[in-house]
């Protein structure tokens, strides 16, 4: 019992050691979803005004998201997607700027994502919820498959991967907004954001 004692407290100092990285967690997070919310809010925009073509989208109701103000909607998406990214590879106020980021993904996941389902890739064996979908974009692979099987170069077309059907569902928004979620309990990390040393000075001079 003493051995086992003496092993779970050594784990543990171990573990407690570690913490002293714990500033590598939310950098990386960070470092991921900087370049993600960049292509977002860049695409949306051209120059520094919203594409025509995304802000159709945003407010056609039969092909779109039917959303009112589409203009305005895409101006804020898109900056918020924009200036997100900038801050979050800074950790500058990166708190702060992942409310209106898991807002957006809340928008997205509701407006876009939420009637495919959970699924962003068509995997029948996977599907959690909404899987009508799901069932007929097998059968379009199924069929994609065996028309490539037949009249192209199979082998070489799927060498360095399988093919598969986008679904578009909710698995990435949902994703994105728990770790922006987790950035926005636990904040930019030590040593590697502005966030960091502002927060020191601010102690320093309290």
């Amino acid at each position: 019992m003493a051995a086992t004692g003496t092993l779970a407290v050594r784990l543990q100092g171990w573990l407690d050691w570690t913490r002293g990285a714990d500033f590598l967690a939310p950098l990386l997070l960070r470092l991921y979803l900087a370049p993600v919310f960049w292509m977002a809010g860049t695409n949306k925009l051209d120059g520094i005004l919203p594409k025509e073509n995304v802000v159709m989208w945003y407010g056609n109701a039969d092909w779109g998201l039917g959303m009112p103000f589409p203009y305005l909607m895409v101006m804020l998406s898109a900056y918020a997607e924009v200036l997100g990214a900038l801050a979050l590879l800074l950790g500058l106020a990166t708190r702060w700027f992942s409310i209106p980021l898991m807002i957006t993904m809340v928008v997205a996941a509701v407006t876009v994502h939420l009637e495919h389902g959970w699924q962003r890739i068509s995997d029948p064996m996977m599907c959690l919820f909404n899987c009508s979908g799901i069932e007929e974009a097998q059968m379009r692979l199924d069929r994609a498959k065996s028309i490539l099987q037949e009249h192209g170069n199979y082998n070489w077309l799927t060498e360095t991967g399988n093919f598969a059907i986008v679904n578009n569902g909710i698995e990435m928004a949902a994703t994105f907004f728990v770790m922006l979620l987790v950035l926005f309990f636990w904040g930019a990390g030590r040593y590697v954001s502005i966030d960091y040393y502002i927060r020191r000075r601010m102690m320093s001079r309290g």
